[in-house]
């Protein structure tokens, strides 16, 4: 049907690389075909707001002449097939993302899904993941201040790898992605383009089905040391006048990027490749056009301010050509040595699979396994017994072998890094003022019931946020689902949208940029419904914020928040009896938003001494947390149930107060 369409469209046959240049602009990573009408119902305004999505990434005024610019993206399959390249192009993309808004990146954070730890398979990924992560982040002077990792055997055959990047910018200096107007010229700055990558957009859309070495020349390969290079040297000319609008060449590469700018302004692109910088000198226009090589910008300029764009990324030692310019035709006009190689309009590139009448999603196929890894764990022991089996557990046992691996104090802004807090705390000098940005997700709240856990899950971030003094300010969220084709993965992507778009509102937090990851399955296993929010909240003084930890034996500990707690879906519950047994309380949003406020006001008037959120594994694991992070212990002086002691509801806080 689509092959159908384009040829309608056109009124003729494409050649082989307009065929190319619609493969990846109508795939489902790029177009958002299956997903656009369901994001549309996600809140996106909010007088803070600044950008929201259909940029780079979104923007958010902090009030005091900064503005904080942070999107989350995925690379899940790249990291499936090379897991150290695969997670370490993920970082790249999605820093450049942030760059290309103007910002200075400032932190990293991370995500990662996968399966049983104990199977060769799942190591060998762990470890490619984590070590691609550390070779990006610890070379290019980004740090990685926080994250999760967790483990579902739905996630043996495909790990998910989210990577949120977070910058900052003045409100006055933020940048689009826009080509500006006709006659402005295309340049093309950072690393030689080469043949990795190709098709990598349409590589991740679809399964993960077939032999894994095939789909390897789909990966990108990335350098850190380039990378570091073009931040510097993009933060430089973005200084410039006559520079209108930048982009990063991620998927699609210039098969995507350019049309994008000249379509957000109105204007068409003619790109020459005869004037684009090759790794490899025996390219073809195909491969040129359809490279997703690493470390790569184009920038939109006034004819008077190429030579200087053009220097300022030679004295960085970053190859910039001129490739291009940008024309009153709205079409993508591709030519090689005076040789036309494609031409095409660009609302058919960009909007025409628009007329394409979606099939109807099918059955499912695929499953997915639900059966907890065996840990021993069962009703019969003790309470001792129980809390050290259940914090022995991979999702709740310390994770500082992995965050050990990164550098998370480089740019000396992180006030508080990976495991000394419930969010990162970044400081924005020279004042008081900081921003704290958390990560989360949790698969068994949303595989229970989508509409209810994605709602947890944006509590959840919230409550992490509030835990550090910090008022919750906007979303960023990354969409991982099976096959979209088939009818359970549009049930449940629908009910996630909804679940998100009900907690965002009552938070007033506006979902400002994001990504959807489609066709995370196998021959035989889909993975479990599992959005991912990335939360930003805004600090107003950092001397304020409670420790994570217990501090003085005088001291009095209470439970604050949400009494109504749930058993039904916890991982206590599903480790000690196999399955989920669903919610036996609808979580009223509007009222944990309410206490998100309180404990911010308590926290502000210096009334509590340290603050921990009551979330996996409980209120019991919470304590134990707080033991284990400080030198106090605890001594509990009320009786409960398992439903007390290990129920997962978010919007709840252990506080110590004098």
């Amino acid at each position: 049907d689509e092959i159908d369409t384009i040829r309608k469209l056109l009124g003729r046959e494409p050649n082989w690389v307009e065929w190319g240049i619609f493969s990846l602009n109508w795939s489902e990573h790029c177009s958002y075909k299956t997903s656009h009408k369901y994001l549309e119902k996600l809140p996106r305004e909010a007088p803070h707001v600044l950008i929201g999505p259909g940029q780079n990434a979104g923007a958010v005024d902090l009030g005091n002449g900064l503005a904080v610019v942070f999107k989350v993206e995925s690379h899940n399959h790249p990291s499936a097939i090379e897991p150290l390249h695969g997670a370490a192009t993920g970082v790249g993309g999605i820093i450049r993302d942030i760059l290309s808004m103007g910002a200075r990146p400032i932190a990293l954070l991370d995500s990662l899904r996968f399966g049983d730890p104990m199977l060769w398979k799942t190591k060998w990924l762990i470890r490619g993941v984590v070590s691609g992560i550390g070779f990006y982040g610890n070379s290019i002077g980004v740090p990685t201040v926080g994250g999760e990792v967790r483990f579902g055997p739905g996630y043996t055959d495909n790990p998910l790898v989210n990577v949120l990047c977070v910058g900052i910018v003045p409100v006055d200096k933020v940048k689009k992605s826009i080509s500006g107007k006709p006659g402005n010229l295309l340049i093309l700055a950072g690393a030689p383009t080469g043949r990795d990558g190709i098709h990598g957009a349409t590589f991740a859309s679809d399964d993960l089905i077939g032999p894994e070495e095939s789909k390897i020349p789909n990966v990108q390969i990335g350098d850190p040391f380039y990378g570091k290079l073009l931040i510097e040297a993009t933060l430089e000319i973005a200084e410039i006048d006559g520079v209108a609008g930048l982009q990063d060449l991620g998927a699609g590469g210039l098969s995507t990027a350019p049309p994008e700018m000249a379509f957000r302004s109105k204007t068409g692109v003619h790109i020459q490749l005869e004037n684009v910088p090759l790794r490899t000198p025996t390219l073809t226009p195909y491969e040129i056009v359809l490279s997703e090589s690493q470390e790569r910008m184009i920038i939109s300029v006034s004819p008077d301010a190429a030579d200087k764009v053009i220097e300022t990324y030679r004295k960085w030692g970053l190859p910039a050509n001129v490739i291009g310019k940008f024309i009153d035709e709205p079409v993508f006009y591709v030519t090689f040595d005076d040789s036309e190689v494609a031409k095409i309009p660009l609302e058919h590139l960009l909007k025409g699979w628009m007329r394409v009448s979606q099939p109807k999603p099918v059955a499912s196929s695929n499953t997915n396994i639900t059966k907890p890894f065996n840990i021993g764990l069962s009703k019969d022991m003790d309470l001792q017994e129980t809390l050290l089996r259940l914090i022995s557990h991979p999702n709740i046992a310390s994770k500082r072998w992995v965050f050990e691996q990164y550098d998370w104090s480089v740019q000396d802004r992180t006030a508080r890094g990976p495991g000394h807090a419930d969010a990162a705390v970044l400081w924005l000098r020279p004042g008081n003022d900081a921003i704290a940005v958390t990560m989360d997700g949790n698969w068994l709240w949303v595989l229970s019931d989508p509409y209810e856990g994605a709602k947890r899950v944006v509590l959840e971030a919230a409550s992490n946020l509030a835990a550090v003094g910090a008022k919750p300010l906007a979303v960023t969220d990354c969409l991982n689902f099976a096959n979209p084709q088939e009818l359970l993965t549009i049930s449940e992507f629908e009910k996630v949208i909804d679940g998100l778009s009900m907690a965002c509102s009552a938070l007033n937090t506006p979902v400002v940029s994001g990504n959807v990851s489609f066709y995370n399955q196998s021959e035989r296993l889909r993975i479990p419904p599992t959005p991912i929010v990335g939360m930003v909240g805004f600090i107003d003084d950092i001397k304020k914020i409670p420790m994570p930890s217990f501090q003085n034996p005088s001291n009095r500990v209470y439970l604050v928040g949400n009494m109504d707690t749930d058993g039904g879906v916890s991982l206590y519950h599903w480790l000690v009896n196999g399955g989920i047994q669903g919610y036996r309380h609808l979580i009223d949003e509007k009222v944990v938003a309410k206490y998100i406020i309180g404990l911010l006001n308590l926290i502000s008037g210096g009334l509590v001494i340290s603050v921990h959120d009551v979330s996996e594994g409980g209120l019991l694991t919470a304590l134990a947390e707080m033991v284990i992070m400080g030198k106090t212990g605890i001594l509990i002086d009320r009786r409960s149930n398992e439903i007390d002691w290990f129920g997962e509801s978010p919007g709840r806080w252990v506080v110590e107060v004098p």
